[in-house]
Order: structure tokens, then C-alpha cells, then sequence
């Protein structure tokens, strides 16, 4: 006899909306997939969006909780990643306007501080680097700056940004042209 037998797909390679199909009907290691699969770019946008991971991980965590209990609702007509950046920056915006930071942002990157042929010099420099573009972000508007950290950092594009964002990729382009202008003037002196 020959008995065909079929192999099913590791849930790590199914694509998204196989995956958010599944995770709607309950499936939790599917969603599970999708959290992996997407944390670490959201956390990226928070983080910039936010000022500092503790506020990032929270605003991550509740975006995944919100989207879990709006699966069976997400009629697929944006992408899984760009229906996550949405419900992500709606919670960044939420806490901007509820909480102010307390403590100013020193960001010091994790490679500055590795590399060996870094001297205490560079490294300060750096840091002074860091902190002056964390200041210059937190000038721009809200909407402002949503738009250049999905564009710069996240690679988006105009249209996914629109997306995103509930607005027209004019207005995207409008809103990363007035960001790039305020940055390049605050960064000046860095250049």
C-alpha cells in the first residue's frame, strides 16, 4: 500500500495571515509566531516613539494583548505587520499625552560601548551624539515623528506609512519633510 502522507508546514514559515487566521480561531502558538515574528521592529518604534524601553516594552506588550482580542475582528485589508504599527503607535500616542518622561533619555548604544577601538573620547562624543538626537526627536510632533521613525528606522514605505498612519502619502511626505528639516538644523553642530 501506498500510504501518502503529508507534512505540515512549521507554523514559524507560514505567513502572516495564515497565521492570524489561525491565532483568530484561538490557535495561541500561532499568535505566539506572530509576536516573535514582529516584537522586535515594534519595540524599535516605541522605543524612538516613547524615549525608553521600560514605556516601549509596556506600550509592545498591550499593542499584542489589544490585537489578540481584536483577531477575530481584523478583516485582513492591511497587512499583519502594518495593522500591528498601527495599534502600536495608537498606544505610543495614548502614553505620550498621559505621561511625560521623567528622566531624560541617555542612550548610549550597546556597539559604542563593545567595540574595542572605541576610546573614552569617542564613546562620550557618542553619547553627546545620542542624547542631542533623542532632544531633537522629542521636538518633532507626534505625527512628525511616527512618520520619520517608520520611514527612517523601520524602512516603510510612503504608502505602508499612509497606512499606518490613517493619512494620504502627501501628507506622509509632508510630515518627513518638515521632520528632516527640524532634525538636520538640531543636528547641525553633530556634522
Amino acid at each position: 500500500m501506498n500510504e501518502r502522507t503529508s507534512v505540515a508546514p512549521l507554523e514559524s514559515d507560514l505567513p502572516d495571515w495564515v497565521l492570524a487566521v489561525r491565532a483568530a480561531e484561538g490557535d495561541e502558538d500561532s499568535f505566539a509566531v506572530l509576536v516573535r515574528r514582529h516584537s522586535r521592529p515594534l519595540l524599535t518604534l516605541a522605543y524612538y516613539t516613547l524615549g525608553n524601553a521600560q514605556d516601549a516594552e509596556e506600550a509592545v506588550q498591550d499593542a499584542f494583548v489589544s490585537a489578540w482580542r481584536r483577531l477575530p475582528d481584523y478583516q485582513h485589508r492591511a497587512q499583519f505587520p502594518t495593522w500591528m504599527y498601527r495599534i502600536t503607535v495608537n498606544r505610543c500616542l495614548t502614553m505620550r499625552r498621559s505621561r511625560r518622561p521623567t528622566v531624560p533619555l541617555d542612550a548610549t548604544t550597546e556597539s559604542a560601548m563593545d567595540c574595542a577601538w572605541n576610546s573614552p573620547a569617542r564613546a562620550a562624543e557618542q553619547d553627546a551624539a545620542a542624547t542631542a538626537l533623542t532632544r531633537a526627536l522629542d521636538g518633532l510632533d507626534a505625527d512628525q515623528r511616527v512618520c520619520w521613525i517608520l520611514r527612517e528606522l523601520q524602512g516603510l514605505s510612503y504608502e505602508e506609512i499612509a497606512q499606518v498612519t490613517h493619512t494620504s502619502e502627501p501628507t506622509v511626505r509632508g510630515r518627513l519633510f518638515r521632520a528632516r528639516r527640524l532634525l538636520k538644523e538640531a543636528m547641525a553642530p553633530w556634522r
